[in-house]
Order: C-alpha cells, then sequence, then structure tokens
C-alpha cells in the first residue's frame, strides 16, 4: 500500500512540474486564439451588460423550445396511440434510454452524497 501511495505521489509531482513549466505557454496560446471573445476593457459594466444579453437571449429562445417540446409529446402520444405498429427495435431503444436515465439519476445521487452508497463517510 506504502509503494502505490509513493508511486501516486511522484506522478502528482510529475504532473506538478509539467503544468508549472507549460502551464503559462499553454494559457498565452489560448488567450491568443480566442482573443476575439474578450472585450477591451474589462469593465464591471460590460460584464453585467453580457450578463444581461445571455439572460435575456436564454429567455427569447423559451417559446421556439416550449413548442418543440410540445411536438414532442404530441409525436410521442401518436406513438402509445399505434401501440400494434411499434417495431421491437423501438421499444429496445426506448428500455435503453429509460435504463440510460435511471442509472444517470442513480449516479448522481451517489456523487451528490460525496460517492458514498449510504450517504456515510468513513
Amino acid at each position: 500500500m506504502a509503494s502505490k501511495l509513493l508511486q501516486l505521489q511522484s506522478k502528482a509531482v510529475q504532473a506538478s512540474n509539467f503544468v508549472t513549466k507549460h502551464g503559462c505557454t499553454y494559457y498565452k496560446q489560448m488567450m491568443e486564439k480566442n482573443q476575439h471573445y474578450v472585450q477591451s476593457p474589462p469593465t464591471i459594466e460590460k460584464c453585467n451588460e453580457l450578463s444581461n444579453q445571455l439572460m435575456y437571449t436564454r429567455l427569447a429562445s423559451l417559446p421556439g423550445r416550449y413548442e418543440a417540446f410540445w411536438k414532442e409529446l404530441d409525436a410521442v402520444k401518436q406513438i402509445f396511440k399505434n401501440k400494434s405498429e411499434l417495431k421491437v427495435e423501438d421499444a429496445g431503444i426506448a428500455a435503453l434510454f429509460g435504463l440510460e436515465l435511471y442509472a444517470l439519476f442513480c449516479v448522481g445521487e451517489i456523487a451528490g452524497r460525496g460517492f458514498t452508497i449510504t450517504g456515510y463517510k468513513v
């Protein structure tokens, strides 16, 4: 166990050294590449304006999302009305999708509890 801990510590030191040497150049390259997204001067007023633009743009997209939701719901209703025409493949895909959602929620719950099964940390 101690040898694994020393091995892990060694890897962490190597990663830290790599970031120390190359992190600054990576940051500079990334900022040069994405300079067109940067607002000058970076003031609080400009940040507030951009924040408001994002919020109201998202709010403006709600009617389109609302309509898309109801169209999707109508499609699901049609599938249930025509159950006799439902193929085994379609039912299998729906079952896998439901299973995936269930698993995602279970993993989310476990992550929310700090990656413990019972909720108690030992």
